[in-house]
């Protein structure tokens, strides 16, 4: 048997006792977690399909560990501006380990000439928040945007509102001599889709810097 899941954003597909590596998950390592958004399942040939999810239907596994993944540069340029930046990036993940899958309450997949007699409703999405691009933002990397959302700031108007002072202490441990005092203010004519001024007031910034 194996299945389709959506686990941290991503789609699987993983059996019982496979290894797997996912965006790095808030549970304990050694602690169990449970994952209902099932997209699919086969169970010797008998192929179920979710409507998007099947209700009932369940992939059980454990945390093994937290780690991060190999390095990723990112080198950013500018022509004729002297502007340069290159950012070393590590993904967050969580290896698991699948201990079973759960498929209770999973209907077979139905012929299309027999779709009319039973129609699968659609489960209901959870709403997910999704931050804003900080990278759009005029000396942020991969790296530092990833550690402002760690600290709780991933929209435009999260920091606009914070202090330089408070952004630089933040990204005290990311490598390089970053300038923050103009990101709130870019990040704020960000917000209210000033994209032309904010770009030509980036073309005048080095590195973030006025």
């Amino acid at each position: 048997m194996y299945a389709i899941v959506e686990i941290a954003g991503q789609q699987f597909k993983v059996a019982k006792d496979q290894k797997v590596f996912v965006h790095r998950l808030a549970t304990e390592e050694g602690k169990q977690v449970t994952f209902d958004n099932v997209l699919l399942l086969d169970d010797n040939g008998q192929v179920t399909i979710g409507a998007p999810a099947i209700n009932g239907a369940a992939v059980e596994a454990k945390v093994l560990k937290h780690l991060k993944g190999d390095k990723v540069i990112v080198f950013k340029k500018k022509r004729r501006k002297g502007y340069r930046v290159k950012n070393g990036h590590r993904q967050s993940l969580t290896e698991i380990v699948i201990e079973n899958i759960v498929a209770s309450g999973a209907k077979k997949a139905t012929p299309k000439k027999e779709a009319k007699k039973e129609v699968a409703k659609p489960a209901a999405k959870k709403a997910t928040t999704k931050g804003d691009d900080l990278k759009k933002i005029e000396g942020i990397g991969p790296k530092i945007a990833s550690t402002l959302a760690e600290a709780g700031i991933s929209t435009f108007a999260e920091l606009a509102k914070t202090e330089p002072a408070k952004i630089s202490e933040i990204i005290s441990g990311v490598r390089g001599n970053h300038v923050t005092d103009t990101w709130p203010v870019q990040a704020q004519l960000a917000a209210d889709g000033k994209w032309d001024e904010l770009k030509k007031w980036q073309d005048e910034l080095d590195g973030g810097k006025a």
